[in-house]
């Protein structure tokens, strides 16, 4: 990209005042008009080297600013005024990659678990087996399997949440 001569320059300058004037006339808005000269500034810079020297440069500027506010406009009628953000939390889903990772850190922990503990909190826990069924199921008493259930599920809750001062045996 060439750099812009200087009289390019100074005619961009220079005709800024009207091109303000004009896109007040055409939005509205003064924020809005300043935004859309700006706009008009930087597409006319970028696409100096299309510019023919000699011709209207105030002519071309004015077409630009013109086809960024038609741009403008149709997307505004696209858009929809959400201030509240109303519209866009009914519009919002849950992230499924938390769900994921949730799970995967919780089978990370319960592997973690000695054997008994985990098999006492799978049964009880995820299974929805009662403690007596969990332990006929195990073999053993059901104060043995009350036991690992609560020091399996104290463990997880340690290796999920941080606390580092529960017993895992």
């Amino acid at each position: 990209m060439a750099t812009p001569s200087a009289e390019f320059t100074r005619g961009l300058l220079a005709a800024a005042p009207t091109l303000r004037a004009f896109a007040i006339s055409i939005v509205g808005r003064v924020d809005r008009a300043d935004d859309l000269v700006q706009d008009t500034m930087l597409k006319a810079w970028a696409a100096y080297d299309s510019f023919e020297p000699g011709s209207n440069l105030k002519a071309w500027l004015f077409t630009i600013l013109r086809n960024a506010a038609t741009t403008q406009f149709r997307r505004a009628r696209r858009e929809v005024e959400d201030a509240d953000d109303k519209m866009a939390l009914g519009l919002a889903s849950e992230p499924e990659q938390p769900g994921h990772l949730a799970l995967d850190e919780m089978r990370r922990a319960l592997n973690e678990l000695p054997g008994d503990q985990r098999e006492a909190v799978l049964l009880v826990g995820a299974a929805g087996f009662s403690y007596e069924e969990a332990a006929e199921i195990c073999a053993t008493a059901v104060g043995t399997i009350k036991s690992r259930v609560s020091r399996g599920r104290a463990a997880l809750a340690g290796k999920l949440f941080g606390d580092t001062a529960v017993p895992t045996d």
